[in-house]
């Protein structure tokens, strides 16, 4: 099992996330905000992630845990 973790705080939206993930697991928020005023990514669908981690190694901001069981 995988679990994928986004935090918000720490996420300015810029989608390199999305773009890297070869499941399509992660999308970026159409309705939530951060505190910064940013849509944040999130995980769409948690059930395809392979955990390969493309989502962590591409951030730039080091929002994103990828933790596998």
């Amino acid at each position: 099992m995988v679990k994928v973790t986004v935090n918000e705080l720490l996420c300015k939206g810029c989608g390199l996330c999305v773009r890297a993930c070869p499941k399509g697991v992660m999308q970026l928020s159409k309705v939530r905000l951060n505190q910064k005023g940013y849509h944040p990514a999130e995980v769409a669908r948690p059930e395809d992630c392979i955990g390969c981690a493309s989502c962590f190694r591409t951030c730039p901001d080091v929002a994103i845990r990828v933790e596998k069981d």
